[in-house]
């Protein structure tokens, strides 16, 4: 492009020369052999129709060829002007030629001699390198700056993860830090979650385990009497069934973590005026898994009942069941599960004289006509506080109690993750001294 321009402004400078020198008196002179031009570096041939060269401010006339063949003269005779470039090999330089024809019908030609593109490029190419060198360093220094500023957050990030928010990240990057520190979070949870369930099993084994080891002791050393094996050997067989539901319970939870899609601890559990929400998590991913089938709901409840009727007249309870067909697609095994430990821990938490409640129906009322599984009680209730902690793994709200009537502490936790693969809902509304009301909306 250089270049281009270059040429332009030579033939413009040659065309204005040639109009300078045009007068009839320097043409004159000319053709009279008296002219001496000003300019060195300009050569200046005058030419006739013919061809013939009458002036050249370089050569002898009489010993040039004729003229008339040359592009731009040819041109100047046909269009009034022409202008060529001829290169020169000899001295690696390119010619610049302008010719005019005037109006006696000669021809003046003006030309110039000047490098070529090559003779350019040679003498720019020092300035050029000087330059790409210039720029390669200073592209350098601030892509190194921009770099450690996009990186710099983010190493700061990897190192102070416990402070995520203090860290200083920019904008563009503060979707990316909420998922790392939610991440991060739910890791820490996770993991506080594994040591204390870790302590709990420790603690909950090692009380069974210590009282049927003592028992055992006793009778082994022939410290126990007759009458005293007996009682002692029942203790050993209650705390044997208390081992062995523990270790069942701990199985089918381990076995429900490793199938869940949706992690324990990512349910939501909101308490608001004595009412316990519990929220799965609506993952597509667990649509149409195995083991899914159109189930009848009402006739799982009435298996349940049946099941529980016997221990619930042992513990002066009375047991009912009330409502309808209801068809939901589920796992029957693990709706079975839920039905046992709500109507189970519905029984254990109800005083001598109670009742227990067992309702599924169609509430196209409240929830766009789901199918609701309700198991009600007018036990000790539940109390605010404890309320968003029954869901946990061991957690009791009367440990007393809990021990005495054989539970596990592990009942509703299986509740959850069978809820949380069901994409149901489950509601709980609970006063301590007047009992609680269960509502899982599938």
């Amino acid at each position: 492009m250089f270049y281009q321009l270059f040429k332009s402004e030579i033939g413009d400078n040659l065309r204005d020369i040639a109009y300078a020198i045009s007068d009839k008196d320097v043409i004159n002179e000319m053709k009279s052999g008296q002219y001496k031009p000003l300019m060195d570096d300009i050569r200046i041939t005058l030419i006739d129709s013919n061809g013939k060269v009458l002036y050249d401010s370089e050569v002898d006339p009489a010993v040039l060829d004729n003229h008339l063949a040359r592009p731009e003269v040819e041109s100047a005779i046909k269009n009034g002007s022409g202008k060529s470039v001829r290169r020169s090999d000899t001295i690696m330089k390119n010619v610049f030629y302008y010719a005019m024809r005037l109006d006696t019908s000669d021809v003046l030609r003006v030309s110039r001699e000047s490098g070529s593109m090559w003779n350019m490029f040679g003498t720019i190419i020092p300035f050029l390198l000087l330059m790409i060198g210039v720029i390669y360093v200073v592209c350098n220094a601030v892509g190194y700056y921009l770099v450690r500023q996009i990186i710099e957050p983010i190493e700061n990030l990897s190192k102070n993860m416990d402070a995520v928010s203090e860290a200083g990240v920019y904008s563009e990057l503060q979707p990316f830090v909420e998922t790392i520190k939610k991440q991060h979070e739910d890791i820490i949870k996770g993991s506080k979650m594994r040591q204390e369930f870790t302590a709990n099993v420790s603690h909950e084994l090692k009380t069974p385990l210590t009282s049927i080891s003592g028992y055992a002791e006793l009778i082994e050393n022939g410290i126990a009497s007759k009458d005293d094996i007996p009682h002692f050997a029942e203790e050993i067989h209650r705390n044997a069934k208390r081992l062995l539901t523990l270790i069942n319970d701990i199985i089918r939870l381990s076995e429900l973590d490793a199938s869940d899609l949706v992690p324990a601890n990512g349910i939501d559990c909101i308490v608001t005026d004595g009412t316990a929400f519990v929220q799965a998590s609506n993952n597509d991913k667990n649509k149409g898994r195995d083991g899914y089938e159109l189930v009848e709901l009402h006739e799982l409840a009435k298996n349940c009942v049946n099941m529980l009727e016997l221990n619930a007249k042992n513990r002066d309870i009375t047991l009912r069941l009330s409502g309808n067909e209801c068809r939901i697609y589920a796992n029957r095994g693990q709706i079975e599960e839920v039905l046992y430990n709500l109507c189970d821990n519905a029984i254990r938490y109800t005083n001598a004289g109670g009742v227990v409640d067992v309702s599924v129906y169609h509430d196209d009322t409240n929830y766009n006509d789901n199918v609701v599984l309700e198991v009600k009680d007018n036990g000790i209730g539940i109390s605010k506080e404890h309320q968003k902690r029954i869901f946990e793994r061991f957690y009791r709200v009367d440990k007393s109690r809990s021990k005495l009537t054989g539970g596990t502490g592990l009942g509703l936790a299986i509740v959850k993750h069978i809820i949380s693969q069901h994409h149901a809902k489950l509601e709980l509304h609970s006063e301590e001294g007047r009992g609680t009301d269960i509502k899982i909306i599938f």
